[in-house]
């Protein structure tokens, strides 16, 4: 039943939805999706909006043929929100492996492109799976599917399952039956190579996904190795949360303080549902914002005379320190120096010291900085006032701040 078209129709694009018709067209398609599946009741506004759509950690992918979409995708990173299936799937035991979690939600091909052999759906997951890996910074997938597509993600993809029996009623798609499933993207190519390497270039799911270069593909433009492209400016939060639909209305009062703990920005205040009186955030104030990032970095210790040199990757940062993932063995309490490269044309060079271990993943460890860092501090400040990826992309208005 598979057929990867090694060369997609040039009529055909893959790209981020950024712009108020690009979102719309993709939250229409997916809402008579939904609606045809039963996965929804007919909403007034013709579309599918969930507030996880409006969080910078939310990614939207879509298939456009000529100027019409066809398809769509998003990605839902782990927030303060969390994402729809952890409500009703155990994710324990992947977050014990490490690694940032994503959830594949709101996928979506049009009906007239269905009986097209794949034609859009594989490329599209093409695209997921590269975003979340290059991009995304992702290493588990999951997905909450019902029983009759999971054949799709199980057979074919080797997604395994989060539960062995189907959770009965799932509130997020109108009460229809979910089944969890998982995919760890640091294993998912040898297990493609065992299965597919000796197919036909058109079966070779481990060819399309490792080594094809699909030239209908559009990644995002980056200055900076950020790991998030939010597109949702206060226009667009208004419009789609507001205006075309009532979400901000029907969400619970911990999700409107949430919202205001992610979007502290004023020109976004004004548009975000106002938070309950006496109530208090259950987020702890923090005196610096932490960003996440995917920036390449090597931590130099000297110790009796001799150099160490450990390589890791940068994947939090603030103000006056930042978290990193490696498989080096340090010690709270090293000092030394550590050269990061915060985007392919931009580094810097910071006096730190080690102190502690991540307390979720053993891989992780949390940095302070020493002294003051202009080049950080700019770097840091892009990352607090930019409200889009395409602000990130343009940032010399903000590093001359």
């Amino acid at each position: 039943m598979v057929r990867c078209d090694q060369l997609p129709s040039p009529r055909l694009t893959f790209k981020l939805a950024e712009t108020e018709e690009e979102l719309e067209a993709c939250f229409r398609l997916l809402h008579d999706a939904y609606v045809a599946a039963g996965f929804m009741q007919p909403d007034v506004s013709g579309l599918r909006v969930t507030v996880y759509h409006a969080l910078p950690t939310t990614t939207t992918l879509l298939a456009k043929f000529d100027d019409r979409v066809v398809g769509t995708v998003s990605l839902i990173r782990e927030s303060v929100l969390g994402f729809p299936l952890q409500k009703i799937f155990d994710i324990s035991a992947i977050r014990r492996v490490g690694g940032n979690i994503a959830e594949v939600s709101a996928l979506a091909v049009d009906r007239r492109f269905q009986s097209t052999g794949g034609a859009i759906l594989f490329p599209l997951m093409k695209f997921m799976h590269e975003y979340a890996v290059r991009y995304f910074d992702t290493r588990h997938l999951v997905i909450a599917v019902n029983p009759r597509h999971i054949g799709l993600y199980e057979s074919l993809l080797f997604f395994k399952r989060l539960r062995p029996n189907p959770v009965e009623h799932y509130d997020f798609v109108n009460g229809a039956p979910a089944v969890g499933a998982h995919l760890d993207l640091a294993h998912a190519p040898e297990i493609y190579r065992k299965h597919y390497a000796h197919r036909l270039p058109e079966k070779n799911l481990y060819h399309y996904f490792t080594g094809l270069q699909i030239p209908n593909i559009e990644y995002p433009d980056k200055r900076f190795f950020t790991t998030t492209d939010p597109v949702m400016t206060p226009a667009l939060i208004n419009h789609f949360f507001n205006m075309r639909t009532r979400v901000f209305s029907r969400i619970s009062d911990r999700e409107k303080m949430l919202l205001h703990a992610i979007y502290d920005l004023p020109a976004y205040r004004a548009y975000l549902p106002l938070q309950p009186l006496g109530e208090r955030t259950e987020l702890k104030k923090r005196q610096h914002r932490r960003f996440s990032v995917m920036c390449p970095a090597e931590f130099s210790v000297d110790t009796e005379g001799e150099q160490q040199r450990f390589s890791m990757k940068v994947i939090e940062c603030s103000m006056t320190g930042f978290r990193v993932r490696t498989d080096a063995q340090l010690q709270a309490g090293m000092k030394g120096v550590i050269e990061v490269d915060l985007g392919e044309v931009d580094h810097c060079r910071l006096d730190v010291e080690v102190l502690r271990r991540g307390r979720s993943d053993e891989h992780t460890f949390v940095f302070k900085i020493h002294g003051e860092d202009k080049t950080w501090q700019k770097f840091v400040n892009v990352l607090r006032k930019a409200r889009t990826h395409g602000d990130l992309a343009e940032a010399t208005r903000f590093l001359r701040a």
